[in-house]
């Protein structure tokens, strides 16, 4: 790990709690998936905490909020970022956390209300 990496505190969503805090690599957004302690969780939120130094406010530790999921096997590639599912039918979110309105919970290959989306 970097040496100039923050602490990172992980927040559970429901029930609320705190999972402890950890030094990561890498900026988690939300969308993004993390591994802790065996669990795979959906990153659905970052704060940002700053405290007072000098007469300025510096970045202290940052605070994700997260939810237990499984990681989706569907991805797609749209406008640069990954997102749930086939974003090829016309009912997909185009959401990094959630896949469509009629079929949340996939898989999309064998969806009754699969339809290819209009140009």
């Amino acid at each position: 790990m970097e040496s100039d990496s923050l602490p990172t505190e992980i927040i559970l969503t429901h029930p609320r709690q705190s999972l402890g805090s950890v030094k990561l690599d890498w900026t988690p957004q939300p969308g993004n998936y993390l591994d802790l302690e065996g669990k795979t969780y959906a990153v659905l939120e970052r704060r940002h905490r700053y405290h007072l130094k000098s007469g300025r406010y510096r970045l202290h530790k940052v605070a994700i909020y997260v939810q237990s999921a499984p990681r989706p096997s569907e991805k797609s590639l749209v406008a640069g970022r990954w997102v749930i599912g086939d974003a090829s039918c016309r009912y997909n979110a185009h959401s990094e956390l959630i896949r469509c309105a009629v079929n949340p919970e996939g898989p999309c290959d064998r969806c009754r209300y699969y339809e290819i989306a209009e140009a």
